[in-house]
C-alpha cells in the first residue's frame, strides 16, 4: 500500500507555534490571502476610528486595495496621501501586502 501524502521528517527540536502556522500557510499557498484578510480586519486599528466610520466597503483584488468612502472631502484628502497609507500598512504588517490604494 503506497502513501498518498508526503510525510516530512520529524524535527528534533520543538518549534514555535507562530513559525509552525507560517510554514503551514506557505505550504498551502494561502499566506497572501491570509495577510489580505488580516489587513481588511485591521483597517480601523491602522487608519483610526474616524476614517473607519466613513469607510463603507473595503476589499483587495490583484494586490490593489479598494476603499469605498462615504465622505468626498475625506476621499480627496486620502487621495493625496496614498503613499503614506501604503507605508502605514507595510509598517503594520512588516511587509507590503498591497501595491496600490484606490479610493472610490
Amino acid at each position: 500500500m503506497s502513501e498518498r501524502y508526503y510525510k516530512a521528517p520529524r524535527k528534533s527540536q520543538p518549534e514555535n507555534i507562530g513559525d509552525a502556522v507560517k510554514d503551514m500557510l506557505k505550504s498551502f499557498n494561502i499566506e497572501q490571502k491570509f495577510n489580505e484578510t488580516n489587513l481588511i480586519n485591521s483597517w480601523e486599528r491602522v487608519m483610526g476610528l474616524a476614517i473607519a466610520k466613513r469607510t463603507t466597503k473595503i476589499y483587495i483584488k490583484d494586490k490593489k486595495l479598494y476603499v469605498h468612502l462615504s465622505s468626498a472631502p475625506l476621499r480627496h484628502e486620502l487621495n493625496m496621501s496614498k503613499n503614506k497609507i501604503l507605508v502605514l500598512l507595510a509598517k503594520e504588517f512588516g511587509q507590503p501586502i498591497v501595491n496600490e490604494v484606490i479610493l472610490l
